[in-house]
């Protein structure tokens, strides 16, 4: 059996070692058009910025490895430039030397990966502007910046480098997880940043009020934002540096600038061989990465996937489902049973020494979807024991079905025990848990590392309590006409206060319950929602009709910022 795995990142590098372990005697011919394979480009942001300083670090295995240690036929510089399903061969074109050549499989293997989003926009072939995707990309970065910070005399005419006086000011275009990585690195590398975003947040698979702890973080570290604004173009400026023009009309200096627009399934090759290709624009493939020739496999950025959470066709580039579907091929063509579940997106991104991190769906999807069968919390617990030193708080955000308490998401924030509160979660998600699965679930605890009461354990408890009625839940967007009763002491009101409710301290409440309605719904509030869940326990059980407004004035500050900012 002859496979030709066609790209040699991560969905094809992964199938072609995952198919040599499984069978010792088939042919496998990996080509892969650029000059490396299964690299890191995850880790290009930070060779930016120097964090890692050798480009050979993101060299994960070269061409020689796939040689020696897995017997794969392994060309660089090789491009698949067209399929015949019917004839099933492949021509290939060695870029070296301009040869073409035709090559025979009995099963094919796409992962081309996706390109990054160059619209035709005026000026964007301008030197200085540049895309994050390969190592090469990563090099040139590093040397204009290099060059331009080091050299103003010309010596470098030749390249292109001779008219930029100094690289002081950069733009970076698109607010996603590549465009924030590049704004923290060129901050560490000296720069003024700028961000621009046409959406109205950072990070879409956040929520707004959750996005917006994000931005104001980077702006605390100098990191200028320019959201709810496209870019028309570019123009060349007066010492060799560059303005970056948007729809507004506001035009932005920039030394270098760095498009993070996101990134398109490369799909000629898919669309030429005549397989389909999804509404999404990913080549369209089932759960064990057949395409609609059964002969013919696809992985990666470049597939159409089920987001395991909504049933809907998405498209999710990241490395870690590509590995999985890579994987998932080899196991396929080898004559297993092996099925891709869907995704989830879950991911996690460092900006400043805060982590921000999510799993499943957002509230935005679910809301599009026209879903209304489910329910959101909002807590702040410890990252561990607060008696032990160093304790941050982590902003958690849980999304889950009213019906069943099936989980459905969850969104965190924080400085310390984020990504392994979210990938418990993500994990739960992705085996079907309710949130009463969360409230037993079994972590690990000591005061170093968590709690007795785990952040998962509390939001489990929390959600159930929702669930059970015993805490009856309401939101700051939907308070209108509401009778507050504020529980904290007088002395908090004087660093926050929400306008017209009534304070009464929890530890008066038992003895002045005489002062609140009985007619109306009395949304109680603290700064957390712990005490106002303690004093929904205590009206509950007198007669009345209280809410426990979910997140308490924490939740109401990002709210309120969220709506500051539109």
């Amino acid at each position: 059996m002859k496979v030709i795995i066609v790209g040699g990142v991560a969905g094809g590098a992964s199938c072609a070692a995952r198919l040599r372990r499984l069978d010792e005697k088939a042919e496998i011919l990996m080509v892969e058009r650029g000059p490396y394979v299964s690299y890191a480009n995850c880790g290009l942001p930070y060779h930016v910025s120097g964090v890692i300083e050798k480009e050979s670090s993101l060299l994960v295995a070269t061409e020689e490895t796939f040689r020696t240690q897995f017997a794969v036929d392994c060309r660089t510089r090789c491009e698949a430039v067209a399929i015949s399903p019917k004839t099933k061969t492949v021509q290939l074109k060695n870029h070296a030397t301009g040869e073409v050549t035709t090559e025979k499989y009995d099963k094919l293997v796409l992962s081309p990966g996706a390109a990054p989003i160059r619209p035709p926009l005026p000026g964007i072939d301008l030197p200085g502007i540049f895309s994050v995707r390969t190592v090469p990309d990563a090099r040139e970065i590093r040397e204009w910046i290099e060059r331009g910070s080091s050299d103003s005399t010309g010596e470098h005419a030749a390249s292109g480098f001779q008219s930029l006086d100094q690289v002081k000011r950069a733009v970076v275009v698109g607010g996603g997880y590549i465009g924030l990585e590049m704004a923290e690195s060129l901050v560490h590398c000296g720069l003024e940043v700028t961000l621009v975003e046409m959406l109205d947040h950072v990070m879409v698979p956040l929520d707004p009020e959750c996005a917006v702890l994000v931005e104001r973080h980077l702006e605390q570290h100098g990191v200028r934002l320019a959201l709810n604004d496209a870019v028309a173009g570019f123009k060349q400026a007066a010492g060799g540096s560059l303005e970056v023009l948007t729809k507004s009309g506001r035009a932005y200096p920039a030394d270098v600038v760095i498009l993070a627009i996101g990134v398109r399934p490369e799909t000629g090759l898919a669309k030429a061989a005549g397989l389909e290709i999804g509404q999404r624009g990913g080549i369209r493939v089932d759960d064990q990465m057949h395409t609609s020739d059964p002969d013919i496999f696809a992985v990666g950025d470049v597939v159409e996937v089920k987001d395991f959470v909504t049933g809907e066709w998405s498209l999710v580039p990241l490395a870690g489902p590509a590995n999985r579907q890579g994987r998932i091929a080899a196991d396929v063509i080898a004559g297993r049973d092996s099925r891709f579940r869907g995704t989830q997106g879950t991911s996690v991104i460092g900006v400043f020494g805060a982590t921000v991190a999510t799993t499943g769906a957002n509230e935005k999807q679910l809301a599009r979807l026209g879903q209304k069968d489910y329910e959101k919390i909002y807590l702040f617990p410890n990252s561990h024991a607060g008696y032990y030193p160093g304790a941050k708080t982590i902003v958690l955000k849980v999304i889950f079905r009213k019906s069943d308490g099936r989980l459905l998401g969850a969104q965190a924030l924080g400085q310390d025990g984020v990504e392994k509160r979210i990938d418990a979660l993500a994990m739960a998600i992705q085996m079907g848990a309710t949130v009463y699965d969360l409230e037993e679930a079994e972590l690990c605890y000591a005061p170093p590392f968590g709690s007795a009461k785990d952040a998962v354990n509390f939001a489990g408890m929390v959600a159930a309590d929702v669930l059970a009625g015993d805490m009856p839940l309401a939101h700051w967007d939907d308070t209108s006409g509401a009778f507050f009763l504020d529980v904290r002491q007088p002395a908090e009101l004087v660093v926050e206060s929400v306008p017209g409710a009534v304070n009464i301290p929890l530890p008066q409440l038992r003895s002045r319950l005489g002062e609140l309605p009985r007619d109306r719904e009395i949304h109680v509030i603290c700064r957390s929602a712990q005490r106002a869940y303690y004093a929904t326990r205590i009206l509950l059980q007198n007669g009345f009709k209280p809410r426990n407004i979910s997140g308490g004035t924490i939740s109401r500050a990002m709210y309120s910022l969220a709506e500051l900012k539109c």
